[in-house]
């Protein structure tokens, strides 16, 4: 059985990552977006802001998780959202995957576990 802290660990990391992760996109999505409507279009903006929102959350929630949490446990977890991210804008943005970033991805996977199991 899962201990009430533990629990709510897991619910605050899960947090954090996502909103790490809609604020990526969230900005990423404006800067493409701006280039053909102009930066003070409505949609841009609320995109904008939207991500600049997720992305002060997830600092406030990375600011409390690393009072609480060793680094050595924080930064595996912390260093997921970076494949998080990739298959994301894949998903949702259209990106392209090459060869180079599943590459890459599958390294950062890999230094996690081993990083998590130390």
């Amino acid at each position: 059985m899962i201990s009430s802290q533990t629990a709510i660990a897991i619910v605050v990391f899960t947090i954090e990552v996502t909103t790490t992760v809609i604020g990526q996109l969230l900005l990423k999505r404006a800067m493409d977006v701006s280039r053909t409507t102009g930066f003070s279009h409505p949609p841009t903006l609320r995109r904008f802001f939207g991500g600049v929102l997720s992305l002060t959350v997830s600092f406030f929630l990375t600011i409390g998780l690393l009072e609480h949490f060793d680094l050595s446990f924080f930064y595996p977890v912390q260093g997921s959202t970076v494949v998080i991210i990739t298959i994301a804008a894949t998903i949702f943005l259209r990106e392209k995957l090459s060869p180079q970033l599943i590459i890459g991805s599958l390294l950062i996977s890999a230094g996690i576990i081993v990083v998590s199991l130390s």
